[in-house]
């Protein structure tokens, strides 16, 4: 209890100080209790707050994002077409309350607007090998894409995230070896990887040798071994 109350004081007497010196690459949240607008300062910088001002929050460091990383911030602040900050007659930053925006390290070094927050951690971006695939869902409508509509990012490459889309699974491909086939049913009318076009629930053999990556409209059902034929045996292969 001790600690809590020395902490305590020490947050209200960082808020009430007259002057704030901010380093560089941090930033604080001020309220102005006149407007009920809180705004943010970035150092390097000295504050020097004025009766009506409180600080809420910081000095905090600003985000830096790595390369080949990204975030997710929740509650983004609203940009116009000039890239600048959209805010209201008071001053008041303009938020996408309830969505999220992920940005990668093209971005400089940034801060979080009042009422932004970051989700997580910054994270590496997932890196997808041969032979494997992302398959991925729409949660929303964009570009040529509709909600629900499923494909795959095969690798080897790297996944860029959207908020717009779903990571359902990883896909890896099957080795069909001499003398095995896969049998593969359709989820949906499609077309297969011979582009023969097959029903919803229809089956058939994949018979080439090597790799295969079943697309998002198969199921893979089994690997089905061929039978080697002998004078004593008149069973008919099914390959």
């Amino acid at each position: 209890r001790k600690h809590s109350c020395s902490f305590s004081l020490s947050v209200c007497a960082m808020s009430n100080a007259a002057v704030i010196r901010i380093k560089p690459f941090q930033y604080i949240h001020v309220l102005n209790n006149n407007t009920n607008v809180t705004d943010v300062v970035v150092g390097p910088a000295s504050f020097a707050r004025k009766e009506h001002e409180t600080v809420v929050s910081g000095p905090n460091q600003m985000i830096m994002i790595p390369p080949r990383n990204y975030c997710i911030i929740q509650n983004p602040v609203v940009r116009g077409e000039d890239g600048n900050v959209v805010r209201d007659d008071n001053g008041q930053v303009h938020l996408r309350h309830g969505d999220e925006e992920i940005r990668f390290d093209d971005k400089e070094i940034f801060p979080l607007y009042p009422g932004e927050q970051l989700l997580g951690k910054v994270s590496p971006l997932q890196v997808v090998a041969p032979n494997t695939a992302l398959r991925l869902r729409a949660i929303r409508d964009f570009d040529d894409r509709s909600a629900g509509d499923e494909w795959l990012f095969e690798g080897p490459g790297t996944y860029r995230p959207r908020v717009e889309v779903q990571v359902v699974e990883i896909v890896r491909a099957i080795i069909i070896k001499p003398n095995q086939a896969l049998r593969l049913r359709a989820r949906r009318e499609c077309e297969d990887s011979q582009g023969n076009k097959r029903a919803a629930g229809e089956e058939w053999l994949v018979r080439d040798e090597g790799a295969y990556l079943p697309n998002v409209n198969e199921d893979v059902r089994e690997t089905v071994s061929a039978y080697v034929l002998t004078d004593s045996k008149d069973r008919k292969s099914v390959v």
